[in-house]
């Protein structure tokens, strides 16, 4: 069974920074593409940050390129979204997703980005 627990989420700071972290499990981890998404009411989700299976590719929606990050640890089936210098168009929730399966998605974690 495909899972993806979502978790780091909160209240961050414009200009600060924050780490969210997917855990995923249930196919071969280290074999697929991971993606970070992020959807706020009304809007269509929307693909943040994608990285390879290997690590060593990685791609970013215009609006985070510079100061998001994404990685993964394929040793422990995780990934991560480093966020520096959020802005408050950031508020969403993010979730994380694998090119195992186009259906699959955790609950999300909701980030909140205001002073």
């Amino acid at each position: 069974q495909v899972r993806f627990v979502e978790s780091g989420g909160g209240l961050v700071q414009p200009g600060g920074s924050w780490r969210l972290s997917c855990a995923a499990s249930g196919f071969t981890f280290s074999s697929y593409n991971m993606m970070w998404h992020r959807q706020t009411p009304g809007k269509e989700r929307e693909l943040v940050a994608a990285i390879s299976p290997d690590g060593r590719m990685t791609n970013y929606v215009d609006s985070v390129k510079g100061r998001f990050t994404i990685s993964r640890d394929n040793a422990k089936n995780t990934v991560d979204l480093q966020m520096n210098s959020p802005k408050p168009d950031g508020t969403a929730v993010y979730s994380c997703r694998s090119s195992y399966s186009s259906s699959q998605w955790g609950q999300g974690t909701q980030v909140t980005v205001s002073s």
